[in-house]
C-alpha cells in the first residue's frame, strides 16, 4: 500500500490537472524567474499564470527547498 502524499507535493496532482502543465515546467519557470523571494514568486505565479494561492505556494515552497 502506498503512503499518501504529504506537504506541498500533495497539491501536485491537482495542479497538473487544473493548469495542464507538469510540475517540472512550473519548477523551470520559477527557477528562471529573476524573483528570488518566496512571496514575490507566489504573487507572480498568481498574477501572471492564474494560479490560486495554495497551488502557487506549494510550487514555490517545493522548488526553493530543492535549491
Amino acid at each position: 500500500m502506498t503512503e499518501p502524499l504529504r506537504g506541498p507535493v500533495s497539491y501536485f496532482p491537482s495542479i497538473e490537472k487544473k493548469y495542464g502543465r507538469p510540475i517540472s515546467e512550473w519548477e523551470a519557470l520559477i527557477r528562471s524567474s529573476p524573483l528570488t523571494r518566496h512571496m514575490e514568486l507566489v504573487a507572480w505565479l498568481k498574477a501572471e499564470h492564474g494560479l490560486g494561492h495554495g497551488h502557487a505556494n506549494a510550487l514555490v515552497t517545493h522548488t526553493l527547498a530543492k535549491r
